[in-house]
């Protein structure tokens, strides 16, 4: 946290900063383009994830290997940059949307993968982030531009950055949608189960992608940008470990609460070899993570009109 407002408290400096007039190129025949200009503006997109439920066929392979495009879902976002010189950005961003996957998605699969078939779990969860990241454009950062030489109307950029999102992975039982977190289906904060720790629905992420800026005019932009957060939990899904002794939950849960532990802890159809206590649930080896593509739309602040 301390390491966030240090970077949120820098982001704030930058833009409260007056504009310098520099003015080291024309952006075109009619707008000059100062050192400090600003960028607000939107998004809409696709979000999609890789965690432990389905994915492709096989077993489970890392990060976008194990792409399925049947899991996309929508994603919006608005955002506010400071940007200098059209090299560096700083941007402030805040994005909502959902992700899903399950294993259900692979009952056509004929092959290894039908054990992640037959282990039958499902998750769904809204996604809400704010993140503050840096793009890099190297066609300026390297390029010499002035009055006779305007700057490219395209212009790729890496992003990175760090993010603090919030998840709430749920199940669907009986017709109703169940906060898995709070279930612990793999024991996580059980005596019984020392080396399962909670997860925290809050967390923080890293950001990086790649995108491309079009200017539509000196004052409008487009962007198209990918983005992949790295996570520091294998819990995105509620899955990660092993299976427990399911007469645990009794030691911990009464009633409504109890019922619904012990049918979303082990939901597996006939032909499950792994499904039983101390059995394979998930992969702890690979985190989960999730990913966004975007189309932008940007209201550039701060170029001056020439005289």
């Amino acid at each position: 946290m301390i390491k966030i407002r240090k970077l949120l408290l820098f982001f704030f400096l930058v833009a409260a900063g007056s504009p310098l007039k520099a003015q080291y190129y024309f952006y075109n025949g009619t707008y000059y383009q100062n050192d400090l200009i600003y960028e607000v503006g939107g998004s809409f997109g696709a979000m999609n994830c890789f965690t432990d439920l389905g994915g492709r066929k096989g077993l489970g392979k890392k990060f976008v290997k194990d792409f399925n495009l049947k899991n996309t879902m929508t994603c919006g976002s608005f955002f506010f940059g400071v940007v200098w010189k059209n090299e560096i950005a700083l941007r402030m961003e805040a994005t909502y949307g959902n992700i899903e996957a399950y294993d259900s998605i692979l009952s056509s699969v004929r092959d290894n993968s039908q054990q992640r078939y037959y282990r039958n779990l499902s998750f769904r969860s809204p996604i809400s982030e704010v993140m503050l990241v840096a793009e890099f454009h190297p066609f300026y950062i390297f390029g010499d531009y002035d009055e006779d030489h305007y700057p490219p109307a395209v212009s790729p950029y890496l992003v990175a950055g760090v993010g603090y999102f919030h998840f709430n992975p749920e199940a669907y039982l009986n017709g109703n949608w169940v906060n898995l977190q709070p279930l612990s289906t793999e024991g996580e904060g059980f005596s019984e189960y020392p080396n399962v720790k909670p997860y925290k629905l809050t967390q923080i992420n890293f950001p990086v992608g790649i995108g491309a800026r079009y200017d539509l005019s000196p004052l409008i932009n487009l962007r198209a940008e990918i983005i992949t957060r790295f996570l520091k939990t294998d819990y995105l899904d509620d899955v990660s470990g092993r299976y427990i002794n399911p007469a645990v939950f009794a030691n911990h849960f009464t009633g409504t609460q109890l019922t619904e532990a012990l049918l979303l802890n082990n939901r597996a159809k006939p032909g499950a070899e792994t499904a039983h206590p101390g059995g394979i649930r998930g992969n702890p080896k690979n985190n989960d993570s999730y990913i966004t593509f975007n189309l932008k739309i940007g209201v550039t602040l701060g170029r001056d009109r020439r005289q």
